[in-house]
């Protein structure tokens, strides 16, 4: 008998997250969304006059938050609709009609940003003297002249504007593709029964402890993928264009140039995470000589890499025991932080287990003017716990965020997105490993700690390290075919796991089933992020409430001032490797754990 996934109709009310909160009913959404509408030729009106004076100015500015308080809430409820069913035609709609009308945003808004730079800075001194209000946009005004040179004339940054839609296509192809069309053959489970192979479940089977079962998900996923290698390859290649065309446009050097300079920071900073993982690979060469050693095979395949190394213990978590571990876990960060995210988890902020036609994977989103939500496919897992500390980690940063900056500072950069939900993480596995009461158990959860920093820090920069090639190549004048990607895939899944592994064929094709590959140079701040979040554990730990303090600090700041100046407040310092070497070598030091538990 065929184990079918559930339809979104079957699945429990109280395991799916309530984006009434957001809209009550579609007549809501629609009402917002004709408002905006509506609002578009006022903010036209503007065009040419804010340098008039500081009060045409400011009435401008508050003009367009309102449009973009709005368009980003309309966005993302209809984002969020389709995310449970990616099939469902209505959502479908819903989501294609808010894109159009967010392009029309764009496109009316755009001569904002080239007027304001046009403005010196004495007469906007003048400005922030006359009108009180203005004071608040300081670092957004101060930001856009860093980046003067970047923004083009009000003509070219509306046909920039204009061009939105189609920028994003790449991106919305791949994700109807991923999440709507591709099928998967069906396997036979550790029982012998056939079993329907999905994206969320694949994961279970790669940890599952019968090998048979372990290559035959392997072998049927990436076949699947390899099936379109040479439409993904298309897909993946028109994407990276688009990063490069942007950056040209804008004079930047490179795409990675432009897109590290939305978070003002260097180059060096991505090259240097590069070269410090790079010195340390032999941290990684150790874990996967002592995974094949433990397994006890004559060669460690891809399709080896995930299960557990205590095979004999296995573990079932309900996701109500683990919503009572993640509690217990996060304790040190004390009463507040606690008593938000049990109510949090009790309000429906959360889309639990996977249905027919729903995104895969786990986020965390919201707006300004909503509470977080948190997408998951709970299965059960450990690593499922993880990920709902995880999220829930993104979901109270973002209500630290905008309960204590206004709306045009509440949005944290992407750079910082990644170190509240990895201290959760961090701080979950320390408790659990605290509370182990046997050295299997211990075994486990050291090598589930062991998985997080090698997914983390040594998968995304390995992500990156690809990202920063084909990008390269492109810019130089090179093809992205199907065979040059997979090559370059390939040389570098055999650097990154060394010699002791067994570079199966199929692992070549891993990077058509990559999304974040269409957030061009996004990967690289989970491991920067992961080792930041490694230095703020350990203070939190050991210093207790003055750490607390900082950290909440920090969590408050959203984007009212550069990432790195708010990190350094925090007690890291990301321009130096220093955080990402000792990240590591922590990594080393669990790899000695594990040895004196054999």
């Amino acid at each position: 008998m065929t184990e079918g996934i559930k339809k979104r109709n079957e699945i429990a009310r109280e395991y799916k997250w309530k984006l009434e909160d957001a809209y009550r009913d579609q007549e809501s959404w629609e009402q917002d969304f004709k408002r905006v509408q509506d609002k578009l030729p006022e903010i036209v009106e503007f065009k040419g006059r804010l340098s008039e004076s500081a009060g045409v100015l400011y009435n401008a500015l508050k003009m367009l938050e309102e449009l973009q308080r709005r368009s980003e809430k309309l966005y993302v409820y209809a984002k969020m609709r389709r995310d449970e069913d990616n099939a469902h035609t209505g959502y479908q709609t819903l989501y294609e009609r808010i894109e159009r009308l967010n392009v029309q945003v764009s496109g009316a808004t755009a001569f904002v940003i080239p007027e304001i730079t046009a403005i010196d800075q004495e007469e906007m001194e003048q400005f922030m003297q006359q009108e009180e209000n203005l004071k608040n946009y300081r670092h957004f005004i101060e930001e856009l002249w860093r980046q003067k040179s970047h923004i083009l004339s009000p003509e070219e940054e509306r046909v920039l504007a204009m061009s939105a839609d189609l920028a994003t296509a790449a991106q919305n192809i791949f994700t109807m593709f991923n999440n709507a069309d591709i099928k998967f053959p069906q396997i036979k489970d550790e029982n012998g029964q056939e079993v329907e192979l999905t994206k969320g479940r694949y994961g279970r089977y790669m940890e599952s402890s019968d090998r048979r079962v372990r290559q035959e998900a392997f072998t049927a996923l990436y076949h699947s993928y390899g099936k379109f290698k040479n439409t993904l390859a298309s897909t993946l290649a028109s994407a990276v264009k688009r990063d490069i065309f942007y950056a040209r446009v804008r004079q930047y050097p490179s795409a990675l140039e432009a897109a590290l300079d939305q978070d003002n920071i260097a180059v060096d900073v991505y090259n240097q995470l590069i070269a410090t993982v790079h010195d340390k690979m032999d941290y990684m060469y150790r874990y996967m000589k002592l995974r094949k050693k433990i397994l006890g095979v004559d060669q460690l395949h891809m399709y080896d890499i995930y299960t557990p190394l205590v095979s004999e213990y296995r573990v079932e978590i309900p996701y109500e025991e683990a919503r009572e571990k993640v509690l217990a876990g996060l304790k040190p960060l004390g009463e507040e932080y606690l008593a938000l995210l049990k109510n949090g988890i009790e309000s429906g902020w959360i889309d639990v287990y996977e249905n027919e036609g729903k995104t895969s994977g786990a986020y965390s989103w919201g707006t300004f003017d909503t509470h977080p939500y948190v997408l998951m496919n709970y299965d059960n897992k450990l690593d499922d716990v993880f990920t709902l500390a995880h999220e829930l980690g993104h979901s109270l940063h973002s209500h630290y965020s905008n309960h204590n900056q206004p709306y045009i500072y509440s949005q944290y950069t992407i750079f910082l997105a990644e170190v509240a939900s990895t201290v959760n993480e961090s701080l979950l596995i320390d408790f659990l490993l605290k509370q182990s009461g046997n050295r299997q158990e211990k075994m486990y959860l050291i090598n589930h700690y062991l998985e997080q920093f090698r997914g983390t820090v040594y998968r995304q920069t390995m992500f990156a390290e690809f990202e920063k090639i084909i990008h390269e190549m492109v810019e130089q004048g090179r093809g992205l075919t199907p065979e040059e990607l997979c090559r370059i895939y390939r040389e570098l899944n055999s650097l990154y796991f060394g010699p002791d592994v067994v570079i199966d064929p199929e692992i070549e094709v891993e990077w058509s089933r990559i999304p974040h590959f269409y957030s061009a140079f996004y990967v690289y701040k989970y491991a920067t992020g992961f080792s930041a979040a490694t230095a703020i554990k350990e203070k939190i730990l050991t210093e207790g409430e003055p750490a607390v303090t900082r950290y909440l600090d920090f969590l408050k700041s959203g984007s009212s001032d550069y990432p790195l100046n708010l990190l350094h407040k925090a007690g890291v310092d990301l321009t130096s490797p220093q955080p990402v070497e000792k990240a590591l070598d922590y990594f080393g030091y669990l790899l000695d754990e594990m040895e004196k538990l054999l």
